[in-house]
């Protein structure tokens, strides 16, 4: 049960129904996250609303059997949407494509994306700047120096940012410089780093594990909204299969399914998908098809000399090309634009 309380309850009257839950055998947690305060409340008894909704101070009683419930679809009027400002928005029938490199490697690099994603009315760039790669031998990412002249670049062209964080020292040095920290596959259910990113206003871009469960995804995201930030986007980037054709399976399925259970935005990552450039444009319409809000992808204007991922990584004009479809194909079969 989730107990929604008004932005005008005092202290004393949160205590005075924590006390009342209590005597009903249930478990009040208190989450105060940007967008209001909340008691998330655990027990096993039946519980009548109209004991509690009577209450000075409470808004709002809502019934949710999932162990994930603040991340539940539902308690929640609708979806969520992640405004980003300057009328940059993603949720609630706003879309957005997200592209850039894997790795952010030089300022040259970062001045042509910029201006390709401008060119083509991309308002958002990815591109790593503190890279886990699976060799100790691979290209790292250039860190916050990095990241700093990413901002610089992006910035004086509106753009936001999306880069990957990988550590709980890192948010505090990133937080200036980025709009939305990306959580990686392998972070998935690193739990203090979760905790961590609760803290912050800024929003997060959670990946599903490489192996996780659908179920296992929505927990993550519970930890970072019950420690106190509700700014939260799922990503489907694919997981591991027996199937050795392709890098990933990619999840059409949990496009959809997410849809019906949360009330987050819901990205997809067709780039790490499938693993394979000439199938990432088909695999996104797929995925739009399917009901993403966003579509994050791999985009670099000489894929082949890329320091990481070239062979999943789209050139300029592939990309330009895939974006002109994915916005034909919102406009023409779903009515959006």
């Amino acid at each position: 049960m989730i107990i929604q309380l008004e932005n005008t309850t005092s202290e004393a009257q949160i205590a005075s129904i924590e006390a009342e839950i209590k005597a009903l055998s249930y478990s009040p947690n208190l989450v105060t996250t940007q967008a209001g305060n909340y008691l998330v409340c655990i027990g096993k008894s039946e519980l009548d609303p109209r004991k509690i909704g009577s209450i000075d101070g409470v808004k709002d009683i809502h019934r949710v059997s999932d162990d994930y419930k603040l991340v539940s679809a539902k308690w929640k009027v609708g979806h969520s949407t992640i405004d980003l400002g300057d009328d940059v928005k993603i949720g609630s029938g706003n879309f957005q494509i997200m592209a850039g490199p894997c790795s952010i490697e030089n300022e040259e690099q970062i001045e042509c994306t910029v201006q390709h994603l401008v060119d083509n009315n991309i308002k958002i760039m990815r591109g790593g700047v503190f890279k886990p790669r699976s060799s100790p031998y691979s290209f790292q990412g250039l860190g916050i120096d990095g990241l700093k002249i990413f901002y610089k670049h992006c910035r004086a062209a509106g753009i936001k940012i999306v880069t990957e964080v990988m550590e709980v020292d890192q948010i505090a040095k990133m937080h200036d410089y980025v709009d939305i920290y990306q959580v990686g596959a392998r972070n998935s259910q690193n739990f203090n780093l979760l905790n961590e990113l609760g803290k912050v206003d800024k929003t997060v871009m959670l990946k599903r594990g490489i192996s996780g469960t659908l179920d296992e995804l929505l927990h993550s995201a519970e930890y970072i909204f019950s420690s106190g930030n509700e700014r939260i986007m799922l990503c489907e980037r694919g997981i591991r299969s027996y199937e050795k054709a392709y890098r990933n399976t990619m999840d059409i399925n949990a496009i959809a399914m997410l849809k019906e259970r949360t009330h987050m935005p819901v990205v997809a990552d067709p780039s790490h998908g499938i693993g394979i450039r000439k199938f990432v444009a088909p695999v996104a319409l797929a995925c739009i098809m399917a009901g993403a809000d966003a579509v994050i992808m791999e985009v670099h204007e000489t894929p082949q000399k890329a320091f990481s991922d070239g062979q999943q990584t789209l050139s300029h004009r592939q990309a330009q090309k895939t974006y002109q479809n994915i916005r034909s194909t919102r406009e023409h079969f779903m009515g959006l634009t």
